[in-house]
């Protein structure tokens, strides 16, 4: 399949005021009011890149992958029905609420859904972001990564990735969580863009839905002063200021109010001949920093 990056995520919350703070207050994103009271978080000239729906309870629902064309999304719909892989269409109110064309889900073996989709819909309106950032990296490398749990069925879900979706291994690790644990795996795939990683599956569970996506800043110094809002703001950190190995990003990652982690980084590498890569494995995540911190306590009742 020809997918060509993430286009966009979608987010149940059942608290939208709470979303609405830290999409905009804390990331920076620009808030567009939406239909039955979804809240689009804009990053640039696409019409959104998240999409905050009212849901029952906290919960990631999907990624969007984007395909160029009409023609590559129905090739990828035949390569499904030839594998025998079950998907389903979106409804013309669920296309509505993508701003698309068309769209159709699937899920991996460890349960995440993927949406395909092709010509997203946009008046091509800058983002401005309310507190000033500076600008978001997205355009051909697309709006940035998920990272999904996949605590079982986990090389089933590697071979989904590669076999059916068509992404490619970037680099591995396999995670030393101490003595006497078993270390946990975690995998990253490109697609048909410059980005290091556009999706990666760690080997463990995560009840928000995903373990993280990562918002990419234009400035360093967004990166700091994000780290200083999330302070002002109370906003739970879970690993501190660092930077990775595998694509150089610096960042840091602070609780969502979905309970998936937001990674806020600058500066990942971007690699234009993947032919000259080779993959590789690293034994820790991080050249510097990136602590874990102590996870929040829940209130007392």
């Amino acid at each position: 399949m020809d997918i060509r990056g993430m286009g966009y995520a979608i987010i149940g919350s059942a608290d939208m005021a709470r979303w609405r703070r830290f999409g905009v207050d804390m990331l920076g994103l620009m808030p567009i009011e939406g239909e039955n009271d979804t809240l689009y978080l804009k990053m640039d000239e696409r019409h959104f890149r998240y999409a905050i729906v009212p849901h029952g309870s906290e919960a990631y629902l999907a990624t969007g992958w984007e395909l160029p064309t009409k023609a590559a999304f129905d090739e990828a719909e035949s390569e499904l029905k030839a594998r025998g892989i079950e998907y389903s269409h979106g409804s013309a109110e669920e296309v509505a609420l993508r701003k698309v064309q068309q769209f159709l889900r699937v899920s991996d073996p460890a349960g995440n859904r993927h949406e395909l989709f092709w010509g997203a819909i946009s008046d091509h309106e800058p983002c401005i972001s309310p507190i000033g950032v500076s600008g978001f990296v997205t355009g051909a490398l697309g709006m940035g990564h998920v990272v999904l749990n996949a605590p079982a069925a986990f090389d089933a879900t590697d071979e989904f990735l590669t076999q059916v979706l068509g992404f490619a291994l970037s680099d591995l690790v396999n995670f030393n969580m101490g003595p006497d644990v078993p270390p946990v795996r975690i995998r990253f795939y490109h697609c048909n863009n410059p980005r290091q990683h556009s999706v990666a599956i760690v080997e463990m569970p995560n009840p928000a839905g995903a373990d993280h996506v990562l918002v990419e800043v234009k400035s360093f110094d967004d990166v700091g002063r994000g780290l200083y809002r999330a302070e002002d703001m109370k906003i739970p950190l879970q690993v501190t200021l660092g930077k990775h190995i595998n694509d150089q990003m610096v960042s840091f990652y602070m609780y969502s109010p979905t309970g998936f982690t937001v990674e806020y980084g600058h500066g990942g590498r971007q690699i234009e001949d993947w032919s000259q890569e080779p993959v590789f494995e690293a034994t820790r995540g991080s050249l510097w920093g990136h602590r874990f911190v102590a996870p929040p306590q829940a209130p007392e009742a």
